[in-house]
Order: structure tokens, then sequence, then C-alpha cells
């Protein structure tokens, strides 16, 4: 479940923060900040329901899930592919994840 809620949560803060990205840099209406805050408060809620015990360790995971997620959204919503390095930067930032997340650990 917790690979469910790194994406959902990604989403969720990347919406949020483009957001405060689309009225402040864009001149987008002030009201483009109302659904930016209610998305980083359910970013915030979901990124909580993890499964790893501490929260650091899931923040950490997390963030290889945000990298790729903020590349799709480079992609998707912005229009602009992205090249090899951002690809292959990605792929190290989930290879890393995916060890933190789930590596072996020792009984406390």
């Amino acid at each position: 479940m917790s690979i469910f809620y790194f994406i959902a949560a990604a989403g969720l803060e990347i919406s949020g923060c483009f957001a405060f990205w689309a009225w402040l840099r864009l001149g987008k209406s002030p009201l483009w900040l109302i659904p930016g805050i209610a998305a980083l408060i359910l970013f915030a809620y979901l990124l909580s329901r993890s499964e790893t015990a501490f929260a650091g360790r899931a923040y950490a995971a997390y963030g290889g899930v945000y990298i790729a997620a903020a590349l799709a959204w480079l992609w998707a919503v912005e229009g602009s592919r992205p090249d090899r390095w951002d690809l292959i930067g990605s792929a190290i930032c989930l290879i890393g994840a995916a060890i933190i997340f789930f590596g072996p650990r020792a009984a406390a």
C-alpha cells in the first residue's frame, strides 16, 4: 500500500506546489491557492499512511517517487519531454528509494 500512497502523495504535492507556481510565476488568480492548499494537506495525510516505522525513512523513500512523478508532470502537464539524463537520474533515484524502503532491517 505504501507505494500507492507515495504515488498519490507525489501527484498531490506536485499539483499543490504547481498551484503556487501558477499564481506567483504564471500570473494566475490567487484562487489557484485554494485547491493548492487542499492538495498539500491531502499530500501530507497520505504520506503519513506509509507502512514504515520512521517518518524520515518514509520521506527518504518517497523522494525517489517524487522525482519520477515530477518528471512525469513535466511531460504530461508542461509539455516538455524529459531527456535521457532526466530518465537516468530518475531511475537512480527510484533504485535508491527501493533500497531504502525494502532493504532488510535489523530488529530493534
